[in-house]
């Protein structure tokens, strides 16, 4: 028991945000500097959250990205998730004083006889859905074809939210719904690969928020 850092509750995370930083170089090869703030202060809180340091390269910014999320936020539009961890996991007293919501029909017993008839999964049927409803940021950590989804919205000019995270995880078109979305022009935040999750997820958005 004596190897356990003595520490009080509220500074556990300042702290483990000094152990990212003071090991960013040796685990990454990058500097802190190479990154832009703002970047680097949603990455770190990706680390945090997954102590995993290769999230560093994996996570991908639209250049407007961070702006057009941190408008959406100011202007009161809603979050919506594919799964309810993630509606569970964003900050909702960051949000709510700006007016938004976090949203998520994944659950909803509508949504589920929708998705049978139409022969579709309950994710692509519940983004369809929430986004419909004020969403500024669509934030995707478990299912690839939710993202789809919401890039043929996007493309069929249906939906315009501000932001698109896009992490889903897993072996089948994970990785390739991630690959689609780095092609597009409006903004992104995409973790590369077939790493991701609703942990991921939830950690870019709260760091959206932070950011306010």
């Amino acid at each position: 028991m004596n190897r356990l850092t003595q520490i009080k509750p509220y500074e556990i995370e300042a702290e483990s945000f000094r152990i990212i930083e003071n090991e960013f170089s040796k685990q990454t090869g990058r500097q802190i500097e190479d990154f832009d703030p703002r970047e680097f202060a949603i990455i770190r809180r990706v680390i945090h959250a997954t102590g995993d340091f290769s999230f560093a390269e994996r996570i991908h910014f639209h250049p407007e990205a961070i702006d057009s999320g941190l408008a959406a936020i100011r202007s009161g539009k809603n979050i919506v998730t594919d799964v309810n961890m993630a509606a569970s996991g964003i900050s909702h007293t960051l949000l709510t004083p700006f007016g938004g919501k976090v949203i998520c029909k994944v659950a909803e017993a509508e949504i589920a006889t929708i998705a049978k008839n139409q022969g579709r999964t309950r994710s692509q049927t519940a983004i369809e859905a929430g986004m419909r409803d004020n969403a500024g940021i669509i934030a995707i950590g478990n299912a690839p074809t939710a993202l789809v989804t919401v890039m043929d919205l996007i493309a069929a000019g249906s939906q315009k939210p501000g932001l698109i995270v896009g992490a889903p995880v897993g072996f089948v078109n994970a990785q390739e719904s991630k690959e689609i979305l780095l092609e597009q022009t409006y903004p992104y935040i995409v973790c590369a690969g077939r790493k991701g999750g609703t942990t991921i997820s939830v950690a870019i958005v709260n760091a959206l928020l932070r950011l306010v």
